[in-house]
């Protein structure tokens, strides 16, 4: 595949200064010249989920369906609160469930949390992102720290370990989508499998 390539990056936060938010920003700096990476960001649009609005939802709903749908990929990052997702975060994901824009959709996550933190958010969306049947790109999946000092006044991490790390699992979805990744994990798993 040498067309162009679009990925979706999605932040789970809606904190301003957000490390998270910062990674995906950072990643349309890093990204290879051919991969178009493309920052969601009405996370704060999103109505409460509602099932009886799923075949008719409101314009907010109906532009991340869109978003998700014209990308070849999507790159995750959201931090972990409770123990678990979001509830913003979680809230977007579920209006993905009926219309299946991720059936099939080849999609990683980060991890910026400190060590020995975030991991329940991070299984969380494995067990989300499978139900709907989402492809885990398992080795684009990746836990990068990023500490809020990392962050600079333009919103961007200057690290370059990290900013490697970001490009290192842009590259490897990049190479998933260019049939060279592994594709023998993940995949997609439907409700009830």
């Amino acid at each position: 595949m040498s067309t162009p390539v679009r990925i979706l990056l999605v932040s789970g936060s809606t904190r301003s200064g957000s490390t998270n938010t910062a990674v995906l920003r950072t990643a349309r700096h890093v990204a290879p010249d051919r991969l178009i990476a493309v920052l969601y960001e009405g996370l704060s649009d999103l109505p409460a989920f509602n099932p009886d609005d799923d075949e008719r939802p409101d314009a907010a709903v109906a532009a991340l369906r869109r978003e998700i749908a014209a990308s070849d990929a999507v790159l995750l990052c959201t931090p972990e609160y409770a123990g678990s997702l979001p509830g913003s975060f979680k809230n977007l994901l579920d209006w993905t469930v009926g219309s299946g824009e991720l059936y099939g959709k080849p999609v990683a996550w980060l991890n910026v949390a400190a060590a020995g933190r975030g991991e329940g958010a991070s299984a969380a969306l494995e067990t989300v992102l499978r139900y709907v049947g989402a492809t885990v790109v398992e080795r684009a999946c990746a836990r990068l720290p990023v500490g809020r000092e990392m962050v600079g006044p333009d919103g961007l991490v200057a690290d370059p370990t990290i900013r490697a790390g970001i490009a290192d699992v842009l590259g490897t979805i990049l190479r998933h989508l260019d049939g060279i990744g592994d594709r023998t994990h993940g995949g997609p798993i439907g409700p009830g499998s």
